[in-house]
């Protein structure tokens, strides 16, 4: 170190501490691109609502993650060349990503809670916008029919969401016609309705009867474990260390 102060011992262990935060950062870097890429294609369901806060927490993550990894390299440089200032300056510049990393993990944890345990709140918003002419109704039409097609399942809790509320669908349509979309016929591998007159009437060998509503769950979850949980691990390991780094900046 550059005055002979501090000990050897606390030096390596904060530099092996500055490469986990490094690596966890760039491992926090890409899962929230991958969260923002929405490779599940729910976004728009969260979008409507004004919910969609467990992207933005990705949003803040993604900066975070990438400023956890130069703050590690950084902080790995400081150790070496064992300079109070920069030691300083690695503090403070980790301190302000703490406190946005923390954000980030608040919020996707505490909307993600709100969003998988109200089905409630999804049925609403699909019966109000699908088939809905509006930007909004364009986007979760195309939404629903895609879920309900790629996932084989129908409406939020299956079929009778349809049947047993009033929709802008059932406006359009009449029950004789569809009761409910023809996206919630069982069809063959080539996507084709295996026989439409029997799913129309509800025969349950001929008409999907599971909701899409866990696929939604299981989706909103994974993104929000991913930012919230990851994140808070990282904060746990990153606190340890910045409290160490300030006894070592003590002692130099």
């Amino acid at each position: 170190m550059g005055d002979g102060k501090g000990s050897p011992a606390v030096v390596g262990i904060l530099i092996f501490g500055n490469v986990i935060i490094l690596l966890s950062g760039l491992a926090l870097f890409s899962e929230t691109i991958w969260v923002n890429t929405d490779e599940r294609y729910v976004y728009p369901i969260l979008g409507v609502s004004g919910k969609d806060d467990v992207f933005a927490g990705a949003w803040i993550a993604i900066f975070t993650g990438f400023f956890f990894f130069l703050l590690g390299i950084f902080g790995i440089f400081a150790l070496i060349k064992g300079s109070k200032t920069m030691l300083a300056t690695y503090l403070i510049l980790m301190l302000i990503v703490y406190i946005f990393e923390c954000a980030s993990c608040i919020t996707s944890f505490t909307h993600r809670d709100y969003m998988v345990s109200n089905d409630r709140l999804i049925m609403q918003q699909m019966l109000k916008y699908y088939t809905n002419p509006s930007p909004e109704g364009v986007q979760l039409t195309s939404l629903w029919n895609r879920l309900m097609l790629e996932q084989n399942c129908c409406g939020v809790n299956g079929p009778q969401d349809w049947v047993n509320y009033t929709s802008t669908f059932s406006s359009k349509y009449s029950e004789d016609y569809a009761p409910w979309p023809l996206q919630c016929c069982v069809r063959d591998r080539n996507y084709v309705i295996t026989n439409q007159a029997a799913c129309t009437i509800g025969h349950q060998s001929y008409v999907r009867t599971k909701g899409c509503f866990d696929y939604i769950r299981t989706a909103v979850n994974n993104y929000a474990w991913g930012v919230s949980w990851f994140g808070f691990a990282i904060l746990m390991w990153t606190f340890l260390v910045m409290g160490l780094t300030m006894y070592h900046y003590t002692t130099i």
